[in-house]
């Protein structure tokens, strides 16, 4: 078999940051917050909620005392991912180039992602404030056919330290959190179109490994959550959050991630039986700092795009608690990301943690659009 295909998961890969018609940038995505609807801005409660708004920390249960998540494996694909991949392996290890050029035929234009992550991290909420130490190791991969045909690899794998303080403070207009984050990220970051010809080349892993861009990124976060002293029996929340303060820019390698304004609102009513009920709603990037990566037909190269589509922005999540002991936990989520459903179950038993979720991702936008149905599972240890 020719060696890509092990090449592209030893390099671990990419963000579609700035692949063909590129999703939004991120450093993780929380399979518990993604299930409902990535709406976490106004939310927190969870040590992962640093990466909307260090603010969110203020939100996690005192009463669980120190909050700790190790060994936290989390996968994450399109649904005929494997399936591809098989067919691109059998297909470089074939005699002449009429199966690669059927298959990159056969898929123009879909898109195909599979990724792996781990976020470690213990955290605390005290009287006085909160706080959440983590170490994050991720990698993933997209592929996407384009014309002329190619197979464009967009690929990344990058870790590094977050950490995040937040202090309540009691004003006589209601309760306010105030949140910072700081974080150091490295990485390793590859992209390129691949022709048919590139695909059957023996070298090809040479070349990629040739072309790895290596950078480290320092960010800075800061938001807030506002309790208003109004409808007290619907606990009504507003956040705001601005990550990646003067933007990672990566050293202008792929995977730079923008300075982003996010806003945030969510309502929590008291419901008998049921442990907790949150409804949420999020505008991500108001600013429009994410920009689209599509590949010039004619130049054959890459040119960013700026992009403003309201609804890629838009977030919905409502998260049910079915139940909360000392033994046993359970929450159902549902939700709307980028205009299409999202759904999740989380549980926790003992030390046990599972969640597993689904959504569809944007990969562009407007006339360039293509949508992803990506599936992801986490299961780990913590108390």
């Amino acid at each position: 078999m020719k060696k890509i295909l092990l090449s592209l998961a030893l390099i671990g890969a990419s963000s579609s940051l700035f692949a063909q018609g590129a999703e939004h940038a991120y450093l993780y995505k929380d399979s518990r917050i993604m299930g409902m609807g990535g709406a976490n801005v106004a939310v927190g409660s969870y040590s992962t909620s640093i990466f909307s708004n260090p603010a969110g920390l203020a939100s996690i249960k005192k009463d669980h005392g120190f909050v700790v998540d190790i060994l936290g494996l989390g996968v994450s694909g399109s649904g005929s991912t494997a399936e591809f991949v098989d067919d691109l392996s059998d297909a470089s290890d074939s005699d002449d180039n009429s199966a690669m050029t059927d298959l990159l035929n056969d898929n123009m234009g879909t898109p195909y992602h599979i990724g792996i992550d781990n976020y470690t991290a213990i955290s605390k909420n005290s009287d006085a404030f909160a706080w959440s130490v983590g170490l994050l190791v991720a990698s993933d991969t997209n592929f996407i056919t384009h014309a002329p045909l190619a197979l464009e690899v967009a690929t990344r794998a990058y870790g590094g330290v977050l950490v995040g303080v937040a202090k309540p403070f009691d004003t006589e207009y209601g309760k306010l959190d105030v949140g910072i984050g700081l974080k150091m990220i490295k990485q390793s970051s590859y992209e390129n179109s691949f022709t048919v010809d590139d695909l059957m080349d023996e070298d090809v892993t040479d070349t990629m490994e040739d072309d790895l861009q290596d950078s480290t990124g320092f960010g800075l976060d800061i938001g807030v959550v506002y309790y208003p002293q109004i409808i007290n029996e619907w606990n009504p929340k507003l956040g705001l959050s601005i990550m990646n303060i003067g933007a990672m820019d990566m050293d202008d390698n792929f995977g730079q991630q923008p300075m982003t304004v996010n806003l945030g609102a969510s309502v929590s009513p008291e419901v008998p039986f049921i442990d907790r009920l949150v409804f949420a709603v999020d505008y991500v990037d108001i600013f429009s700092a994410n920009e689209a990566r599509v590949w010039d037909q004619v130049d054959g190269t890459y040119e960013d795009l700026s992009e403003s589509d309201f609804m890629k922005r838009l977030r919905l999540g409502v998260g049910l608690g079915l139940i909360d002991t000392s033994f046993f936990h359970a929450t159902l989520n549902l939700g709307m990301y980028q205009s299409a459903y999202t759904a999740g179950v989380q549980m926790e038993l003992l030390m046990l943690k599972l969640s597993v979720a689904t959504y569809e991702e944007e990969v562009g936008t407007g006339s360039a659009s293509n949508t992803d149905r990506r599936y992801m599972a986490n299961i780990g240890l913590g108390w």
